[in-house]
């Protein structure tokens, strides 16, 4: 699963569409709302504020300090897994970088950061089939079924703990019922490495990736020979999107940023001259965003999507 930004120490959360961020105090987790019974950890009802970063033009007394309230807290053979309760959001955060890796905001599907622009997918691949390797909590599947209520999702995740609290408190498995329209979020628990594992007969239109560890890319997406791999499961047309995380530093000339992203430059070995990125805003927390095959019309891309999406195609550019 993915991350919106690697943050640093003490851990900071940040919270979309708002921008805020949150500081976590000294002790990992408010020990008064904690317990442990039988090797889980068990949450309680009480409540800790978070302390706020302000922007500039803003003061401690232009707003409240937000609260949150831990909703479940275990670990599994792959995750530290945390989901915080606001009152707007539920957040889901995995290891000790206390990275957001999924949120679901109780009004509306939109999040204003990486996760929307997997919804701008759909209309660039063929009819058929999209898989989402890195399912995480949900995230940007949540919004793919509102915006295109038909569509076939096959979701995999390695971590089926991470699984069963997304469903539990993320709303997953709202998901899993098939829409009136016919669209539905297939789960399946396994390692999309693994030979024989998350392919399908005919392949796939599309393949989103969003494949995080300790807040970094995994190492496989550094390879040429992985996305080649990844490639070879996709039906005639299909494409590739992917989270490629941060660029390595900063960077001069915005042009040419992507040169600093390992991911991208991996894409760019298997694929040349069919790789097209885009990079998040700062205050979307910076990610890089590419996507397989040659640049869409980007004007034909942009009159197909919600004005959300469509006001940022324009920044997609073919990596040269």
């Amino acid at each position: 699963m993915g991350c919106l930004s690697q943050l640093s120490s003490p851990p900071h959360l940040l919270l979309p569409p708002c921008w805020r961020h949150f500081s976590f105090s000294s002790s990992r987790f408010p020990q008064s709302s904690i317990s442990r019974k039988n090797g889980r950890i068990q949450c309680g009802e009480s409540k800790t504020s978070l302390s706020q970063e302000y922007p500039a033009d803003k003061t401690p007394n232009d707003a409240q300090e937000p609260e949150y309230r831990v909703v479940t807290a275990i670990k599994s053979g792959y995750n530290e897994i945390v989901i915080l309760d606001t009152a707007e959001s539920r957040i889901l955060l995995l290891d000790s970088t206390y990275n957001v890796h999924s949120m679901f905001n109780k009004e509306g599907k939109w999040t204003g950061a990486y996760w929307d622009e997997f919804a701008a997918f759909p209309p660039i691949v063929p009819d058929g089939p999209i898989a989402i390797f890195g399912l995480g909590g949900g995230t940007s599947a949540h919004l793919m079924l509102d915006l295109w209520p038909s569509l076939q999702l096959q979701g995999w995740e390695i971590d089926h703990i991470l699984i069963d609290q997304a469903r539990e408190y993320l709303g997953l498995s709202s998901l899993e019922q098939q829409s009136s329209a016919g669209g539905v979020l297939n789960i399946h628990i396994g390692d999309v490495f693994s030979p024989d594992t998350a392919s399908i007969s005919g392949g796939y239109a599309g393949i989103i990736v969003d494949l995080f560890m300790n807040g970094k890319v995994l190492p496989q997406l550094e390879q040429a020979d992985t996305w080649l791999e990844l490639h070879s499961r996709l039906m005639p047309n299909g494409r590739l999107m992917v989270n490629c995380g941060a660029g390595d530093e900063e960077f001069c000339d915005t042009n040419d940023s992507w040169k600093l992203n390992a991911s991208i430059r991996a894409l760019c070995k298997a694929f040349p001259g069919q790789v097209c990125w885009k990079k998040m805003p700062k205050g979307a927390g910076e990610n890089y965003i590419a996507v397989t095959g040659r640049l869409p019309d980007l004007d034909s891309w942009a009159a197909a999507l919600p004005h959300q999406l469509a006001q940022g195609i324009c920044q997609w550019k073919p990596c040269s």
